[in-house]
C-alpha cells in the first residue's frame, strides 16, 4: 500500500460480516426457495456488508466521467483525432452522450470532470480539477511525473468527498479520453505481465493493420519507460493516463467512504488495477457492470477476481455500462426490502413443502 496516498484518502475498512450475515438471513426468510435468485442475492448480501446496513439502498447515485488526453495519439493509435475528447466533453455537460440518455433512466447524476483535457472548456457544470493539458508521448518518454500523477489521483478522491458531502452513496466510473484504450493496455502490460498482443484491443475501431501498430506503440512505451510492476503509481505515471488516475482516485475514496464503486468497461477496470495494486482491499467494494468488447477485458476482469454482470457486447465506455448496472442493483436492494417473508405472507417454507 502506499502509506502516504492512502493516508490522505483515509482506511479502507473490510467489509461487516454482520451486515452481511443479516442480509442472508433477511434473503432466506423470503418467500423463494433459498438461493433462486443466484447473483441477485450475493450482490445484495455485498451490498449490506460494504455499507454496513442491513437494507441498503442507494436513491442519490452518480456516474464520474473523468476526461482527459494523451500525448500518445501522436502515434496514430485512434481512429478519431484527439479534439474528439473536448467535443465529447461538451456534449456530456449538455446531457447529449449516451451515458446522460442511461444515467436519466437510472436516476444517476453525471459528474463530468476535465482532469487533463488538452484545452480549454467553460461551463457551469463542468468540473475543474486540471492536472495539466493532456499526457506527453508516452513512446517517447514518461507520460507524466510521478507527482502528477498523485495529484490526479488525489483529484478524483477530492470529487467523491465532495459528492458524499451532498449525500452521494454509490458511484460508477466513467471516462472520456481519444487514445485511453492505449493507455490502458500499457498499464495492464505493465502491471500484469500480459503481453501488448493480448492486452491491446480495437480501441475506436481500428483495422488489423493500426491494430498490430497501436501493440507495437505500447510494447514501445513499456520498453523504453521500464514501468516498475512492483510499484503502481510508476506505472501509471510513465504509461498511464490522468483519467485513469482520477478514476484510481474515485475509487479508492469511495471505498474509503463505505461506497459501492461500479466499474465499468476496459479503461475503468486498468483504474481498478491501479487501485487494488495500490490498497489490495478495496476489491471487496468493486462491483463489476459488463464485460466489453475491447480484447484486454475479459482478461483484465480475470486478474481482479471480478465477475461481470452483463455481457452486451459494448465497447463504448463512458460509464454506460456501469450506469445500465444500476438496475440490477436497485433490484438487489428491493428484493429484500420489499418482497414478503414466509411468515408475513402466512406461507409454508421449505421445511414444509416449498421447493
Amino acid at each position: 500500500m502506499n502509506s502516504s496516498l492512502m493516508g490522505r484518502i483515509g482506511e479502507i475498512h473490510t467489509l461487516s460480516n454482520q451486515a452481511i450475515e443479516e442480509a442472508k438471513r433477511r434473503l432466506d426468510s423470503l418467500t423463494k426457495p433459498p438461493g433462486s435468485l443466484g447473483k441477485l442475492e450475493e450482490l445484495a448480501a455485498r451490498l449490506a456488508g460494504i455499507t454496513g446496513e442491513t437494507l441498503p439502498s442507494f436513491p442519490n447515485r452518480a456516474v464520474v466521467v473523468m476526461a482527459g488526453d494523451h500525448g500518445v495519439c501522436e502515434e496514430g493509435v485512434s481512429a478519431f483525432p484527439a479534439e474528439v475528447t473536448q467535443q465529447m466533453v461538451l456534449n456530456f455537460l449538455n446531457g447529449g452522450a449516451a451515458v446522460n440518455v442511461l444515467s436519466r433512466l437510472a436516476e444517476a447524476d453525471v459528474l463530468c470532470v476535465d482532469i487533463g483535457v488538452n484545452g480549454e472548456i467553460n461551463h457551469p457544470d463542468l468540473i475543474k480539477r486540471k492536472i495539466r493539458y493532456g499526457t506527453a508521448n508516452m513512446a517517447a518518454g514518461p507520460a507524466m511525473s510521478r507527482e502528477e500523477a498523485e495529484a490526479a489521483i488525489l483529484a478524483g478522491a477530492q470529487v467523491v468527498k465532495e459528492a458524499v458531502a451532498r449525500g452521494t452513496k454509490l458511484f460508477v466510473t466513467g471516462e472520456m479520453g481519444i487514445g485511453n484504450t492505449t493507455a490502458s493496455s500499457a498499464v495492464m502490460s505493465a502491471l500484469t505481465g500480459i503481453t501488448p498482443l493480448e492486452s491491446v484491443g480495437r480501441g475506436t475501431g481500428l483495422n488489423d493493420e493500426r491494430l498490430r501498430h497501436k501493440a507495437v506503440i505500447v510494447q514501445r512505451a513499456i520498453e523504453l519507460n521500464r514501468p516498475d510492476a512492483d510499484d503502481p503509481v510508476d506505472v501509471l505515471a510513465k504509461v498511464g493516463g490522468l483519467e485513469l488516475a482520477g478514476l484510481t482516485g474515485v475509487i479508492l475514496q469511495a471505498a474509503a467512504n463505505r461506497c459501492p464503486v461500479v466499474i465499468d468497461g476496459f479503461i475503468s477496470s486498468a483504474a481498478a488495477l491501479i487501485a487494488v495494486r495500490i490498497a489490495p482491499e478495496v476489491r471487496e467494494y468493486m462491483i463489476a457492470s459488463h464485460v466489453s468488447e475491447e480484447q484486454g477485458h475479459a482478461l483484465l476482469l480475470r486478474e481482479l477476481g471480478l465477475v461481470p454482470m452483463l455481457d452486451l457486447g459494448m465497447r463504448l465506455g463512458e460509464g454506460t455500462g456501469g450506469v445500465l448496472a444500476l438496475h440490477l442493483i436497485d433490484a438487489a436492494c428491493r428484493i429484500p426490502a420489499e418482497m414478503a417473508t414466509f411468515e408475513s405472507a402466512g406461507i409454508s417454507g421449505a421445511d414444509e413443502g416449498l421447493q
